[in-house]
């Protein structure tokens, strides 16, 4: 009796696990699962840029699963912390699973330098959401490419914005020693002093410096126009308090590196008049869907500067993917170099670097009652 009873249950079992098997859609039992990767900083003073990057990827591949998409996606997604060897260890964790077919990577330029070697060793696409040094495609890595502009884009009109439209004729650069830094200082003082302006000075300090006075003190001899920072959030913040503690009531300028509501709450009530340069919104019906979706997705977190780029990035990978399959590494990195791509960030093609060749424009931002604005020109 009691094996008559085992039998029955064995049966039962095995006539549901049939009937949801049957209740499932067709396409669904067939798809074959493949995994994207996203690394970005998710931890730590710059996570609401990772954050809301992180977001736009999750939202795409939801949307794709939801639409359809022939393969059934998983996402990835790691920590990078904003730190070269968290990065790498995260990279080699994506490029190690044999289901990662393609990744999307990266806020700080440093992190991105230190990982793409992995991806190329491992003929894994990357394409970069965030980060903006022009050695990230200088390189020409085929694994590599980058939805972003790069920092030149950015420094150029905020250079010649400057000294035409602030007024600022002299100019001191400070500035960390890592490559985003040095590559910043290099761009716009090449940039100012060719719009007419002087650089009065020039410090470069180790990432995680928190004491800026001496430094600031000297500058109030030099008596420069305004002071450019060719850092981000967690030194912005700091050496804007500091500026203001002295006594140097000038503007603190960048590029969008520090363009962050961290940056006001850790600069406080010293953060207003602080001036960065931004890509310029491009509205379009395909972003403004994006939002109205991401709100509706009730994400924890509000979008970010680089959710759109994300959200890109991630499509571009899904098209190339849709196109190519998924055995050929190398074949995917040809199609999503030479992909055509109409998305929320307009139509993005690139260059044979692999940068993208969206035309840039900028929008002037600036802290005013202790949150960011566009200033009016």
């Amino acid at each position: 009796m009691k094996e008559l009873t085992m039998r029955r249950r064995m049966l039962t079992t095995g006539l549901m696990m049939s009937a949801a098997l049957f209740a499932m859609p067709v396409a669904a039992q067939d798809k074959p699962h493949i995994k994207l990767g996203f690394i970005g900083p998710v931890s730590g003073g710059n996570a609401q840029q990772g954050l809301g990057a992180r977001n736009g990827f999750l939202l795409a591949i939801e949307q794709a699963n939801a639409a359809g998409y022939p393969y059934e996606v998983e996402p990835v997604a790691l920590d990078d912390a904003s730190d070269p060897q968290t990065g790498v260890s995260a990279a080699l964790k994506l490029v190690n699973d044999p289901e990662v077919v393609a990744a999307t990577g990266h806020w700080n330029s440093p992190v991105a330098l230190a990982t793409m070697p992995v991806f190329n060793r491992f003929q894994v696409p990357m394409v970069v959401w965030g980060a903006i040094s022009p050695k990230i495609t200088e390189q020409n890595l085929p694994e590599i490419t980058r939805v972003t502009p790069t920092l030149v884009t950015e420094n150029k009109p905020l250079a010649e914005w400057a000294v035409g439209k602030l007024g600022a004729k002299k100019i001191a650069i400070i500035a960390d020693t890592s490559d985003y830094g040095a590559a910043n200082t290099a761009a716009f003082e090449t940039f100012f002093t060719e719009a007419g302006g002087e650089i009065v000075a020039k410090d470069l300090f180790p990432v995680g410096t928190v004491d800026f006075r001496t430094t600031l003190t000297k500058l109030r001899e030099a008596a420069p126009d305004a002071i450019y920072f060719g850092g981000v959030i967690a030194e912005a913040g700091i050496l804007r308090k500091q500026m203001v503690e002295i006594g140097l009531k000038v503007p603190m300028i960048g590029i969008s590196g520090f363009y962050d509501p961290e940056f006001v709450t850790l600069a406080g009530v010293a953060a207003d008049g602080t001036i960065v340069s931004y890509p310029a919104a491009q509205s379009n019906p395909k972003l403004e869907k994006m939002n109205v979706d991401y709100k509706a997705r009730a994400f924890a977190e509000e979008t970010s500067p680089y959710t759109k780029y994300a959200f890109d990035a991630t499509n571009i990978m899904l098209a190339a993917i849709k196109e190519t399959g998924i055995e050929d590494k190398e074949a995917l990195a040809k199609a999503i170099r030479a992909i055509k791509y109409d998305g929320v960030l307009g139509e993005t093609t690139f260059d044979a670097n692999g940068q993208t060749q969206i035309p840039v424009a900028i929008e002037i931002k600036e802290v005013r009652n202790g949150a960011w604005e566009t200033r009016p020109e």
